[in-house]
């Protein structure tokens, strides 16, 4: 892949996710981290601790996707880094904590998947042009361990036909898009739908 954007310009998107997370209450306690890719080699990552609230770019990094860990990587860093080795086209990801994604984590996991079905907002989801359609969403079990996560993640998305992101069962959502600006689209939609589906599920 040739670049596709300057350094300062996957910072800028990162800022933008990260501050519309924030403010959302989707990253509590400085919890959640943000990329763009800026080419083949590296991405624009949100540094470890960051408030991402009132991120600027300070709290952003140059790491390398393929390469040695930066000092001031987060631990979640490898889930950023390997989607962006295995998927060309993701040039944004976006990890969160809603509340509906991290309940909703935990009730299904143990079906490994989260069906979204009939939901108008799921055409918000590039590539999908009605309603009239279901998203299984990837459920992976918790492990600190997130190079061993990572790989666990990869196996399970190759099992599915089409995803926009995974959850990881008591943690939260990652979501990803061609953009920053697609992202962000995602991470609405998704938040939405969620929330939405644990409404009809009953909050019990």
């Amino acid at each position: 892949m040739d670049p596709k954007l300057s350094y300062d310009e996957a910072v800028q998107g990162v800022i933008a996710m990260a501050r519309i997370a924030g403010s959302r209450g989707w990253v509590p306690a400085t919890s959640g981290n943000f990329s763009v890719r800026v080419d083949s080699a590296t991405a624009a990552v949100t540094a470890t601790g960051a408030n991402k609230a009132e991120l600027d770019a300070t709290g952003v990094i140059e790491a390398e996707i393929f390469g040695v860990r930066h000092p001031r990587a987060s631990a979640e860093a490898p889930l950023h880094l390997v989607r962006y080795r295995n998927a060309l086209s993701i040039g944004a990801i976006a990890h969160m904590h809603s509340m509906a994604a991290t309940v909703l984590s935990r009730r299904h996991e143990k079906a490994g998947f989260l069906r979204l079905e009939g939901w108008e907002l799921l055409k918000a989801f590039s590539g999908i042009k009605t309603h009239e359609t279901a998203l299984d969403v990837p459920i992976v079990p918790n492990d600190q361990d997130t190079d061993r996560l990572a790989e666990l993640v990869e196996e399970r998305l190759a099992g599915f036909d089409k995803a926009y992101g995974y959850l990881i069962a008591g943690h939260g959502l990652y979501v990803w898009g061609a953009d920053a600006r697609e992202t962000i689209r995602h991470m609405e939609a998704f938040d939405f739908l969620l929330t939405a589906q644990l409404h009809e599920e009953g909050f019990r």
